[in-house]
């Protein structure tokens, strides 16, 4: 905690978009994501390189001309938004940025100042939706004074949800190393079906304001689990009649719980408690429609509640997130393909709860983001982005260590609930709080 923080200074040097030579033509697309309540915002990611660059031109050049090759197959990318369940698939291109950071990236990630990580990023957190006119996807690549370099992205959700980006990086990643053989190819079949058919007349104004989108002065810190502690957490929750959790079911509950009793401590009495974490759709059924490699913004909602009184233990709360999780199964994903998704929307709709504290999260975990080599070496560090002030709350993003069998939970509450939060023991004795990326890996060299 003695350490300081790094704060740098970004200066953009080169503004640009990177054109396809597109076969399809220019045509509309359409945007939709599956539920009407799922993010909305832009899509952000961050890597930092592990060697130092020479040849800094050159190694930007290829960026630029490996992401032109890949961008006919994820041909939406080039557009632009048209309005807010269409792109124009002009070929206008991906707006391509080049950065100046005026410190060593070693120096930075000794303790990263997480709210200078948006400067990396091409466009900022707003809560909003993109404009009409807006490009669909922004890259902006920063060299630190060393030479090492981080890429910056902004795509809209409502076209790449976490799996969808990271079919992505493999294929942009793969052609910049010369291997476009490996490259993985999007698979666009979901828009072919009824998921992405608008569901009119279904009122979500009163979902909308409700509990489940919050807004408050919040900020962000970072709680790393290591694989012992999640071994630990897998220990104390399982059930030698149950299947061993996951580590994005322990740590989900582990923080859920510290959480709730912040806002008890908080407010002085036991409030309800509704989680809502993001489902892929594509690991609940084996179909085309929904493979692996299918992009689109094909998540649900699972929504767990906890009452006053009930067990907080983490056996309890992982078996309520699990039983949650298990209704979105394959005939749920059926109907869902079947045509089904307005009765189901509005049902998701009833399960929203005034009065109940809100927490949502999303997990990064099994994306393998952190295989994204683009000829130089694979990122030290994948992040999210730090938020402060009047934004969304409550929010928590969980993503790999570099490891791969660790978890980073970055989390965001309210100041008053984050000041109790991080001060909570036992969530303490599991995770370290904003740990240096350094800690996980010793190759940066610059």
């Amino acid at each position: 905690m003695g350490r300081k923080l790094v704060h740098s200074a970004v200066w953009r040097v080169d503004r640009t978009n990177i054109a396809t030579n597109n076969e399809n033509g220019t045509h509309s697309y359409s945007l939709c994501p599956t539920h009407p309540l799922l993010p909305i915002n832009n899509s952000s990611s961050f890597s930092i390189t592990t060697t130092t660059i020479v040849d800094i031109p050159s190694r930007v050049n290829l960026l630029k001309r490996s992401l032109s090759n890949i961008l006919p197959d994820f041909y939406p990318l080039a557009g632009v938004i048209k309005d807010d369940c269409y792109i124009d698939c002009n070929d206008e291109g991906a707006r391509f940025i080049q950065a100046r950071v005026n410190c060593h990236f070693k120096d930075f990630l000794t303790q990263p100042d997480l709210l200078s990580l948006n400067d990396f990023l091409p466009c900022g957190f707003t809560g909003k939706e993109p404009l009409a006119g807006t490009h669909v996807s922004y890259f902006q690549v920063n060299i630190f004074e060393c030479g090492g370099m981080a890429i910056g992205i902004c795509i809209s959700h409502k076209i790449l949800d976490g799996a969808a980006l990271s079919t992505f990086l493999k294929a942009w990643s793969a052609t910049s190393r010369g291997c476009s053989g490996e490259a993985v190819h999007p698979n666009f079949f979901a828009y072919t079906s009824d998921l992405f058919i608008p569901a009119t007349n279904v009122d979500s104004s009163p979902l909308l304001s409700s509990s489940l989108v919050k807004k408050g002065k919040c900020i962000t810190r970072r709680f790393m689990f290591d694989s012992t502690a999640i071994a630990t957490l897998k220990s104390q929750a399982s059930c030698s009649s149950a299947e061993v959790p996951t580590r994005v079911e322990v740590v989900t509950a582990c923080i859920w719980k510290s959480a709730m009793a912040a806002s008890k401590a908080r407010v002085r009495w036991q409030r309800p408690s509704l989680l809502c974490h993001l489902v892929n759709l594509r690991r609940r059924i084996s179909s085309p429609i929904l493979a692996e490699n299918s992009i689109g913004n094909l998540l649900w909602i699972a929504a767990a509640e906890h009452y006053p009184n009930s067990k907080m233990d983490l056996h309890y709360l992982v078996g309520k997130l699990r039983e949650a999780i298990s209704k979105i199964d394959s005939d749920f994903v059926k109907k869902l393909v079947g045509g089904e998704r307005k009765p189901l929307i509005t049902e998701s709709m009833r399960d929203s709860r005034d009065g109940f504290d809100y927490f949502g999260f999303s997990s990064w975990c099994r994306f393998d983001f952190y295989g994204s080599d683009f000829g130089w070496g694979k990122p030290v560090w994948v992040s999210s982005i730090g938020l402060k002030g009047s934004v969304f709350t409550n929010m928590i993003v969980l993503a790999d260590t570099i490891t791969g069998d660790g978890v980073e939970a970055w989390v965001s509450l309210e100041e008053e609930d984050m000041a109790i939060l991080q001060r909570d023991p036992e969530l303490l004795s599991f995770a370290l709080l904003d740990p240096s990326p350094l800690v996980m890996d010793s190759r940066v060299n610059c």
